[in-house]
């Protein structure tokens, strides 16, 4: 078989793998780094870092987990590299949503609060609901004991509903609009 031939057919299967995963890689990238533009820029830096091990890809036991944490680490990097630079903005404009899609001031509320939250709260926020990822998971992603993951979802919860009151219902709140 030809080298172009098993290099386009490689292409293809990487394509194929990540085209659907995109939009949760980047809502989750989003909520980590509350920005859109730096959302795309960890999901695209994950995806190249992938993209130049693809040939190794059978090696990995879970592909799916293994890209998802390719993203969070990404990031984290983002976060403290940006962190330390001046902003324009003190929030992040929300992107407009068409009229009638429901519960559109929730999930601005729902947004601004977890923007409010310390980064270590929001992150295992994040992981641990949008991500539904279990308390040993998270722990072993972010290196804390899962004590530390158990506080930080405790503690990050009482913030919401302090944040929240009775304005929100988070149950009615639709996978996603988040």
């Amino acid at each position: 078989m030809h080298l172009s031939r098993v290099r386009h057919d490689a292409d293809d299967e990487f394509t194929q793998f990540v085209g659907p995963r995109i939009p949760r890689l980047h809502r989750i990238a989003y909520q980590l780094l509350g920005d859109r533009d730096r959302a795309d820029d960890a999901v695209q830096n994950a995806l190249t870092t992938l993209y130049l091990r693809w040939k190794s890809r059978h090696d990995v036991h879970n592909l799916d987990a293994y890209v998802h944490t390719m993203v969070v680490r990404q990031c984290l990097t983002e976060r403290r590299r940006w962190w330390s630079r001046v902003r324009l903005w003190d929030a992040t404009p929300d992107v407009p949503v068409a009229s009638g899609v429901p519960l559109v001031e929730q999930r601005m509320l729902l947004r601004q609060a977890l923007r409010d939250l310390p980064d270590g709260q929001r992150t295992v926020l994040v992981l641990r609901f949008l991500c539904d990822l279990p308390v040993h998971d998270v722990a072993v992603l972010l290196g804390r004991s899962e004590g530390t993951v158990k506080s930080q979802t405790s503690n990050g919860l009482k913030a919401l509903r302090r944040a929240l009151g009775d304005d929100v219902t988070l149950a009615n709140i639709p996978e996603g609009v988040a």
